[in-house]
């Protein structure tokens, strides 16, 4: 692995006194005891080594940038929400640095349509993310449609959690074939599937030959246990459509990331389009 690559990591959060603030959205679909009362996260029962949690007087901002210095992590995309005051002075401080995205619900209609608009015209977000299985709607739903299509017009990417969920709830509405529905409905939509899409990695791989705005990152996995299939397709005719990203602090620390990753099999010329190219192409990043 480069040691001398500006990376851009697409999913990075910004650490909790509390992390079961940012999951309570979940708490109607869960239903065993250990994720309502006993995990701080819902995917507790995946992770070791969890990021610890922050004290009040810590700013969570300058927590973040201390790890992307540490790791030559040049830039980072953030969820960004009006209600978190932390990701809205990230972005206002430091634009060369972070880059946003907003969470986007198909349940809340043209409410959710113009919220998506207002963060990308108030706040200059880049990208839309949504986690089917945990707004209990699946991929291709008509729920979804008029937030995919509006994210073509704003020319914004989509960030899409694929495959079986972390968190204890139905993985139904992520089912990695419903993906081609949606490509096929909006051919000039980019699509990234987050979150694994197992166990349909090659599935997956078969939809991104033959879709060209289909792409897939790499959250929510630690490097050594990034998916065979996703490695090789990398490696030969993937190199443009595999997108680092992390899931620092959520249920993974830098350390852990960047100890795993010079160990990952890819090919020279697969690293500089892995950890910030490809990233620079889906997000206009100039």
């Amino acid at each position: 692995m480069p040691t001398d690559i500006g990376i851009i990591d697409t999913m990075v959060g910004f650490p909790k006194r509390d992390r079961r603030e940012i999951y309570k959205f979940l708490d109607p679909h869960l239903k065993d005891k250990e994720s309502k009362e006993e995990f701080t996260f819902p995917a507790q029962y995946m992770f070791k080594d969890i990021p610890a949690d922050v004290e009040d007087n810590v700013d969570p901002v300058a927590v973040v940038l201390d790890n992307l210095d540490r790791f030559g992590v040049e830039r980072a995309m953030v969820g960004v929400r009006k209600e978190r005051e932390e990701s809205i002075r990230a972005l206002k401080e430091h634009p060369d640095r972070f880059i946003g995205s907003v969470e986007v619900d198909p349940n809340q209609g043209m409410d959710g349509v113009r919220y998506l608009t207002e963060m990308v015209e108030t706040y200059g977000v880049r990208a839309a993310t949504t986690f089917p299985a945990g707004v209990q709607v699946p991929i291709n739903d008509k729920r979804y449609y008029p937030l995919y299509a509006k994210c073509v017009e704003l020319d914004i990417p989509i960030f899409v959690c694929a495959g079986i969920p972390g968190p204890r709830v139905p993985f139904d509405p992520q089912r990695v074939e419903l993906i081609d529905e949606v490509c096929y409905f909006f051919p000039e939509l980019t699509f990234v599937m987050r979150h694994g899409a197992e166990p349909w990695t090659e599935l997956a791989v078969k939809l991104m030959l033959k879709w060209p705005n289909l792409y897939y990152s790499t959250s929510a996995f630690a490097p050594k246990h990034y998916n065979r299939n996703i490695i090789d397709y990398a490696n030969t005719r993937g190199a443009d459509k595999i997108i680092y990203a992390g899931y620092f602090p959520a249920g993974l620390t830098y350390d852990r990331i960047w100890s795993d990753m010079p160990n990952v099999a890819f090919k020279d010329e697969v690293w500089p389009k892995f950890l910030r190219e490809n990233a620079r192409k889906v997000l206009k990043l100039t």
